[in-house]
C-alpha cells in the first residue's frame, strides 16, 4: 500500500445532461480546481455541433485523453481535439463510432468504444486517422472478436460484417503493457483482447458497471446499479464506498420517456490520482476524491443541483 499523500489536482470533467431539448445546455467540460477550490466550465454543449438525429444525451461530450499538447474529447459518433484553451482544432469521424463512451491513450494510439456497435476502434494519433477495430459478441461458447476495417465496409452493418445489437454495451476501455481491455454492462466482467484477436473475461464484474479497469493488482471500477465505487483485488483485498447522495427534494428520479430515467447517485466517471487516492464522479455532477487506504472520502465538489446533470468522462489535467 501505498503511504503517499494527496496532492490535490486539478480535474477535467465531461458532463451530460440527459433529457435535454434543442437549445439547451447537454452540459460541458470543467475544470476543478480542488486546490484553489475553482471551478470553471471551459465548453458548454449545447447548440450547432450536436446532431439532433438521436437523444440530446446521446450526443453529450464524454471521454477524455491527451496527447501531443491536445485535449481529445469523444461525442456520440464524433472525435472532437481541441487546444488547451479548448478551441476546437479539428473532429473525425467513422462509420463505426456511434455512441461512444469512454476513450484511452496508450503510446501513439487512441482506442474508443463503440457501444452501439459492440466494438472497439483504434486512431493513430500521428496519421490523424481510424485505421482498425474490433467487433465483439458474447455466445453459450464463450466470447468472440472480429476485426474489421474501420474506414471500409467489412463492419457492423456492411457488407459481410456483423450487425450492431449492443450486445454488451461496451463503455469503457483501457490499454497499458498488459494488454487491451473493454468493459460494458452486459459484458459480464472486464474482458481482455489479445493481439490474435481473442477476446477472454478475466474478472467478473456485475451488471451495470462503468469505467472498469485493472488497477494495483485487481480491478478499479463503478459499480453504477449498487451506487458504490468499488476496488476488488486478487488476494480478497476489497473496498467499496458509497456514492454522495443529496436531501434536496428536486434531487429525486425523473423520468424521461422511452424507458430512460435520470437519478441522483448514478456513478460514472473515475481516475486514479496515484495508487492510493482516485477520483469519481456520480450526478447529480458531483467529484470525489477517495482514499484506498483509509476507506474514506478526502473531499469532494458538486456543481450542479439537476438530476439530469451527470458526470461522465474525468482525467487528470496534465497542462
Amino acid at each position: 500500500m501505498s503511504d503517499s499523500t494527496l496532492e490535490l489536482p486539478t480535474l477535467v470533467a465531461s458532463s451530460v445532461v440527459r433529457g435535454a431539448r434543442q437549445g439547451d445546455s447537454h452540459g460541458g467540460i470543467y475544470l476543478l480546481d480542488f486546490a484553489r477550490q475553482d471551478i470553471r466550465q471551459v465548453v458548454d454543449w449545447n447548440t450547432g455541433e450536436i446532431d439532433w438525429q438521436g437523444r440530446g444525451w446521446d450526443r453529450g461530450l464524454r471521454g477524455i485523453a491527451f496527447f501531443g499538447g491536445e485535449v481529445y474529447v469523444a461525442a456520440s459518433d464524433e472525435l472532437f481535439v481541441y487546444d488547451r484553451n479548448f478551441e476546437v482544432k479539428r473532429s473525425f469521424r467513422s462509420s463505426y463510432l456511434r455512441h461512444c463512451h469512454e476513450i484511452h491513450v496508450l503510446n501513439h494510439h487512441l482506442y474508443l468504444t463503440s457501444t452501439f456497435n459492440d466494438s472497439l476502434l483504434a486512431f493513430d494519433l500521428e496519421r490523424q486517422r481510424f485505421f482498425w477495430a474490433i467487433h465483439m459478441a458474447r455466445s453459450e461458447d464463450g466470447y468472440r472478436g472480429t476485426p474489421y476495417d474501420p474506414n471500409g465496409l467489412d463492419g457492423p452493418g456492411g457488407a459481410v460484417g456483423p450487425r450492431p445489437h449492443n450486445q454488451l454495451h461496451l463503455n469503457s476501455v483501457w490499454a497499458d503493457e498488459t494488454g487491451l481491455y473493454a468493459c460494458g454492462l452486459r459484458s459480464g466482467g472486464l474482458l481482455r483482447i489479445g493481439s490474435d484477436a481473442s477476446v477472454r473475461l478475466v474478472a467478473e464484474l456485475p451488471d451495470g458497471t462503468h469505467n472498469a479497469r485493472p488497477f494495483r493488482d485487481g480491478v478499479l471500477f463503478n459499480d453504477t446499479a449498487a451506487d458504490r465505487v468499488r476496488f476488488a483485488g486478487r488476494d480478497g483485498d476489497a473496498m467499496a464506498f458509497a456514492v454522495p447522495r443529496y436531501d434536496d427534494a428536486d434531487l429525486t428520479r425523473l423520468d424521461l420517456g422511452d424507458e430512460q430515467v435520470a437519478r441522483q447517485g448514478f456513478g460514472r466517471g473515475l481516475c486514479a490520482l496515484d495508487q492510493r487516492f482516485v477520483a469519481a464522479g456520480s450526478s447529480p455532477s458531483t467529484v470525489s476524491i477517495l482514499d484506498l487506504e483509509s476507506g474514506a472520502m478526502v473531499m469532494r465538489v458538486n456543481f450542479s443541483t439537476d438530476v439530469r446533470n451527470a458526470v461522465h468522462g474525468l482525467e487528470v489535467w496534465p497542462f
